[in-house]
């Protein structure tokens, strides 16, 4: 169980553009209003503790039932034996640690936003409050920060020194994203997926918060492969000029680019065209995304730049 820990002081930033280490670690006190473990599906790691196949003294108590050929006669319950006459044995579980990882995307595409926070800021305050709701569960937390020039890795562990630290690191490299910054090859979405791969997951829990926007269906095809051996939740970061423009953009003549090209919606033809690309290409890929949760009966979750996010993912996570 991670100790309250006294928020350091916010400098003077704007919020809506860069995420404050102060603020991330305020974080930890509506950490208590979700939680990852029970209201998910049956069965899934994120439904609750990961429970080992072997059988015996555990931490858990889970059922009382008739005694079986082989079970271990230690395990009789002599009172209810005697009470009823025939052998009763009490079953449990052994309990085990889960592993973590969250994978945060603060690559340049995530610097944008046409409501009130940055695509950047939303990603790395939902990695913060699911960073200390899992270092509340008492279970080991990682991250695997995706910068625009670099992948940052830091393996699991249970400290809370260990969770400062990461955020640290994390706003660190949300601090250094600006109108200017261009992803280097070393950040696509393959590279990120290598990486998680290289990693050698087994019956952990990944959280996968991006806006996806690079996310091809060969790497769907990884996840599902990551999906059957993990419990892989998806969450999508969304703007909503990039599922639809508005109809009167024409008349404003912009200008829009992504540091190497650019495109002058200055029609009423141009713009359509425009957001019925935008509108395709987000269907097909929440579509995509809400497979892949399907696999293990996951919510998909999708967030926005309102300014809502924390309370909106409480909310679809199962907050109480």
């Amino acid at each position: 169980m991670a100790k309250p820990t006294h928020a350091p002081h916010s400098d003077v930033l704007d919020s809506r553009l860069y995420c404050d280490y102060a603020r991330l670690v305020r974080l930890q006190a509506q950490a208590e209003s979700f939680t990852l473990l029970p209201h998910l599906c049956a069965g899934s790691v994120l439904s609750g503790r990961h429970h080992s196949l072997f059988r015996g003294r555990g931490l858990n108590f889970e059922e009382l039932r008739h005694y079986q050929v082989g079970d271990d006669i230690r395990n009789l319950d002599w009172k209810v034996t005697m009470r009823t006459g025939k052998p009763h044995v009490r079953s449990y579980t052994e309990e085990k640690d889960r592993n973590v990882i969250i994978c945060v995307d603060q690559r340049s595409a995530m610097f944008f936003a046409s409501t009130e926070v940055m695509k950047s800021v939303v990603a790395a305050e939902i990695a913060a409050i699911c960073g200390w709701r899992v270092l509340k569960d008492g279970d080991r937390v990682g991250f695997l920060i995706a910068a625009h020039n670099r992948l940052y890795r830091h393996q699991p562990q249970r400290s809370q020194n260990a969770l400062l630290s990461q955020l640290k690191r994390l706003v660190q490299v949300n601090q250094t994203l600006d109108v200017t910054c261009v992803d280097h090859d070393e950040v696509s979405f393959s590279r990120w997926i290598e990486l998680i791969k290289r990693m050698k997951t087994k019956q952990s829990t990944l959280i996968l918060i991006s806006d996806w926007h690079d996310c091809a269906p060969r790497h769907l095809d990884q996840l599902k492969q990551l999906q059957q051996h993990n419990d892989v939740l998806a969450i999508m970061v969304s703007d909503p000029l990039e599922r639809s423009l508005p109809q009167d953009l024409a008349q404003a003549n912009w200008v829009v680019g992504d540091g190497q090209y650019q495109l002058n919606l200055d029609s009423h033809a141009k713009v359509d065209l425009a957001s019925a690309h935008l509108t395709e290409a987000s269907s097909i890929q929440r579509q995509s995304l809400s497979k892949l949760m399907a696999m293990k009966n996951l919510p998909h979750i999708e967030i926005g730049t309102q300014g809502d996010h924390i309370e909106h993912f409480q909310k679809r996570i199962g907050g109480r």
